[in-house]
């Protein structure tokens, strides 16, 4: 997420409009819960839940869009132009900020209370 944001500095993305100061912090936050929430789907026997799949992937996507520049968001741009962009949706990124982190913690939380534990042979 980090990357394609421009919050982490790279030279094949650009962003015109600086970081927020609160974007390292939900870019960091969103990873570990990511990385977390995508960890608990390694074990074959478990069935994947549809509904905690589909919870952690809008709330990847929310923190996605909260730690992007606004203005090179392109579906924003094409539903409320630059000024829009700028005066409505940047001000609303800290909410989807909050909102993403929130569903991605309790997809992980759901998806820890209903995962089926590894089965591991004791006896060698």
């Amino acid at each position: 997420m980090g990357l394609p944001t421009a919050v982490i500095d790279n030279p094949v993305f650009g962003r015109p409009v600086e970081v927020t100061p609160w974007s390292m912090p939900v870019l960091l936050v969103s990873a570990v819960l990511v990385g977390l929430l995508v960890g608990t789907y390694v074990n074959p026997l478990d069935s994947l839940n549809q509904r905690e799949t589909k919870v952690g992937g809008v709330g990847g996507l929310l923190s996605f869009f909260a730690i992007g520049c606004p203005v090179c968001n392109k579906l924003v741009l094409l539903a409320v132009g630059t000024s829009g962009a700028m005066n409505y949706f940047a001000p609303v990124q800290p909410f989807l900020a909050g909102a993403g982190v929130v569903l991605l913690a309790w997809a992980f939380i759901v998806r820890l209370r209903t995962a089926v534990a590894c089965g591991v042979n004791a006896s060698r």
